[in-house]
């Protein structure tokens, strides 16, 4: 770990790079388990360290609505634009210290998301049926995956919406599983770094929660133990910056 690591913020950073994509990300559930340090670390590339709270790394399910995905500042992209996705994901340090989201897999039902995903951003896109139904404070999301995964990895959903939490009362450990404005790929051996911008998450209690899922494993984890520590929220307007290739170690 860098000795100095940047704080965990609730409110966004400041944001001086230009966008290149703007989207809405809508109804999100938050499920994270706890997980020791030294079983995640070996899935990730050499110069990320696993991000912990307390000593405890966590690993997240992240199903929500992508709506209204633009390029720089074009209209929406029509259906192409608006999707389903879920993601497994951990928090990371790079070298210089910065904290950010590392994605294990992020699985969407539009073929041309994942390829150009994979080819332009370097993120490990999957094609996957995934659906999301809502019934008032209760949602419903499930994805079976396609392509490239041969034992067809899935995941079902479903929990209900409870209580706001005010800001205030908002603890450190849900910021640090939420407040994170930046992500990082990889890139043939190389670190990429991209910065993420969007409104506080307005949270909220999640109850009845009911998990099945094999997209944890298919990642290279244990499956988690235990119910998952979970939140919602209604969604922000987010902004995404161009990807930086990340100093190595040794410059």
């Amino acid at each position: 770990m860098p000795s100095a690591v940047e704080p965990v913020l609730a409110d966004p950073p400041s944001y001086e790079r230009r966008s290149v994509l703007r989207q809405h990300w809508s109804e999100l559930a938050f499920f994270h388990w706890a997980y020791a340090p030294e079983i995640v670390q070996p899935l990730l590339p050499v110069g990320l360290t696993v991000d912990t709270f307390d000593g405890t790394a966590w690993v997240g399910l992240i199903p929500f609505e992508m709506r209204n995905v633009r390029v720089g500042r074009t209209p929406p992209v029509p259906w192409l634009g608006t999707f389903v996705e879920i993601n497994v994901r951990t928090y990371v340090v790079d070298p210089s210290g910065r904290r950010a989201v590392w994605f294990f897999s992020l699985d969407v039902p539009r073929s041309a998301v994942v390829a150009i995903a994979r080819t332009v951003f370097a993120l490990p896109y999957y094609r996957a049926r995934a659906t999301h139904i809502r019934d008032e404070e209760h949602h419903r999301y499930e994805m079976r995956r396609g392509w490239p995964h041969r034992r067809r990895p899935s995941a079902e959903m479903r929990f209900r919406v409870g209580d706001a939490i005010p800001d205030a009362t908002v603890g450190d450990l849900d910021c640090f599983l939420t407040a994170r404005w930046a992500l990082m790929t990889q890139r043939r051996g190389r670190l990429l770094y991209g910065q993420v911008h969007h409104p506080r998450w307005p949270l909220y209690r999640v109850e009845d929660v009911h998990i099945e899922e094999s997209v944890i494993e298919a990642a290279g984890l244990p499956s988690p133990t235990g119910g998952p520590r979970a939140l919602y929220s209604p969604g922000v307007d987010v902004e995404a910056a161009w990807l930086q290739t990340v100093p190595s170690e040794k410059q």
